[in-house]
């Protein structure tokens, strides 16, 4: 995915003057987008706000709303559905995705998840919303020698996912069943690194329940994933 000047994906295209891609990739974004968030006004915005947070990502409130105007709330709301875009703040400092605090106001700053960032560059050159490259690309840029199982990987997990929520015992079946069994703990830490699902600690009941940590996955990542496999 080598561009322009040896930038890649979005970044290659990024207008000098203001940072915004090129009228095709901005097309081909909106398309991508638009097989899980349908078409219309606030796609184009989404698409506006991610290609613009891709290049760093990160996102300022102000940012949003220079380029979503009155839809900036629900693109907010869409990005943080999607786990596309999360608040920076977080209730009690944790890192889960469920404590984020979504109080938009004109110092809140977002962040895009390492794999999101990667699928928004893809989505900008292909037209297709996809994970499976994504994956691959950030694992290896992670250094991980599995990287060309990770797609497999993530995929079990989805496969075994009850409401989009695994479990330490779940992941720990998935590594095993492709002889990565001995990386568990590693895995579990770079897939929370990557974006791919983010720990519910708060969850004290299912926690006991389960009786394993509780992670959720990023919902993004599923979208066409059946059929990429």
């Amino acid at each position: 995915m080598v561009g322009v000047e040896g930038q890649s994906g979005l970044e290659a295209f990024m207008r000098r003057e203001r940072g915004y891609p090129t009228t095709t990739v901005m097309d081909k974004l909106e398309q991508a987008l638009s097989s899980f968030l349908g078409s219309g006004e606030l796609t184009k915005c989404v698409a506006r706000v991610l290609a613009r947070a891709c290049k760093k990502a990160r996102i300022s409130q102000s940012a949003v709303e220079a380029d979503a105007g009155n839809n900036a709330e629900d693109v907010l709301l869409v990005g943080s559905e999607w786990r596309l875009l999360l608040p920076v703040r977080s209730a009690g400092g944790t890192m889960e995705w469920a404590d984020r605090l979504f109080m938009p106001g004109p110092r809140e700053v977002y962040e895009m998840p390492a794999v999101v960032r990667r699928m928004v560059e893809g989505a900008g050159e292909t037209g297709v919303w996809e994970c499976r490259s994504a994956l691959t690309r950030v694992f290896r840029e992670m250094g991980d020698p599995d990287w060309q199982q990770m797609p497999a990987l993530v995929y079990m997990l989805g496969e075994g996912a009850r409401a989009r929520r695994v479990n330490a015992l779940d992941i720990k079946g998935a590594c095993e069943q492709l002889g990565l069994g001995a990386r568990v703990d590693l895995l579990i830490a770079e897939l929370k690194a990557a974006g791919v699902m983010s720990p519910r600690v708060g969850a004290l009941f299912e926690l006991m329940r389960a009786r394993a940590p509780e992670y959720e996955l990023n919902p993004s990542l599923f979208v066409g994933m059946k059929e990429e496999q």
